[in-house]
């Protein structure tokens, strides 16, 4: 059985097609949407707009990697995360997309929320789909969040501990664009980082479950007015992101010793973030590079799983 997974986020749009018999994604594709040079985003109804422009070219992309004629149920983010009031605009491309998909074809159709994209796929990268049936803290950062979570599968989620102010993604964004680079920039800030061979000591600030990253963005320019390279001062940025995490999941993990920790989210497609976090925190688990499409993967999994199919053993 195949599943069509569609994600219209405010930063890409993102298709995937699951095979449940095998237990695999079978193609992908993402599309980032188009930001003005040193704008730090797109009002929602230009979101909209590039989605739905680029929803017909990417769907026939994906067609030419799988069959849709064997689509046998659609999942689709319909709005960011699973609490009453969330709601983005941009969400209604999907949704529009795959109700029309799903009619058409006489198919079921699953409404899910972009951070359970986010954590259904990030739970299926570690290999282990046992993690779907159990607790995990799971962590979901990126520019709209930094949020700590325990969730049981992708369905049950409590939140533990985010930020009381600025997130991960977004500090890393605005040191992007200030230094020229095109919007989202965390792919930028990490090629820079990768190319500072100096030691970083971050400063950050933790309490218990909750942190504090509004300071980042001042810190970063307070380095780059005293003249530090952009090298430097993105690695120190990574590096604050990564120390914050690595503090919130130990308090986490000492008062729910032995669970799995999943990191999610854009933001930690970042290596630096990953092998700092790594050493630090056991038993971690990150989405691998292979799963750029990470939210619509997920959706496309939790499609599965809603209608009744999904594999039996771990990959």
């Amino acid at each position: 059985m195949l599943t069509l997974g569609i994600d219209t986020s405010n930063y890409a749009t993102s298709l995937a097609v699951f095979d449940t018999d095998a237990g695999e994604v079978v193609c992908d594709c993402k599309k980032f949407l188009p930001v003005k040079e040193g704008q730090l985003g797109l009002r929602q109804s230009d979101a909209l707009f590039h989605h739905t422009a680029a929803l017909p070219e990417m769907l026939a992309e994906l067609s030419g990697k799988a069959d849709l004629t064997k689509v046998a149920a659609v999942g689709v983010s319909a709005k960011p995360r699973p609490v009453e009031g969330s709601y983005m605009p941009c969400f209604l491309a999907g949704v529009s997309a795959a109700t029309a998909f799903a009619l058409a074809k006489g198919l079921p159709m699953v409404k899910l929320t972009h951070q359970q994209g986010h954590i259904a796929a990030a739970l299926y990268a570690t290999g282990d789909l046992t993690l779907f049936e159990r607790e995990a803290l799971v962590f979901h950062v990126s520019g709209g969040t930094t949020d700590l979570l325990l969730c049981h599968e992708a369905e049950s989620i409590t939140p533990l501990g985010t930020s009381s102010d600025l997130y991960a993604g977004q500090a890393v964004d605005r040191l992007g664009v200030k230094l020229g680079f095109p919007f989202p920039a965390g792919v930028y800030v990490s090629e820079q980082a990768a190319l500072c061979t100096e030691k970083v000591r971050p400063k950050v600030s933790v309490k218990g479950l909750t942190c504090s990253l509004s300071g980042l963005e001042n810190q970063c320019a307070k380095l780059l007015a005293e003249g530090h390279d952009a090298p430097y001062v993105c690695k120190y940025c990574l590096l604050c992101v990564g120390e914050t995490l690595v503090r919130m999941a130990n308090n986490a993990l000492a008062e729910c010793p032995g669970l799995p920790v999943v990191f999610a989210g854009g933001v930690m497609s970042s290596d630096l973030i990953r092998t700092y976090v790594t050493n630090r925190v056991p038993n971690a688990h990150f989405v691998p590079g292979k799963f750029a499409s990470d939210n619509a993967i997920g959706i496309s999994i939790l499609a599965a799983r809603e209608c009744g199919a999904w594999p039996t053993t771990s990959m």
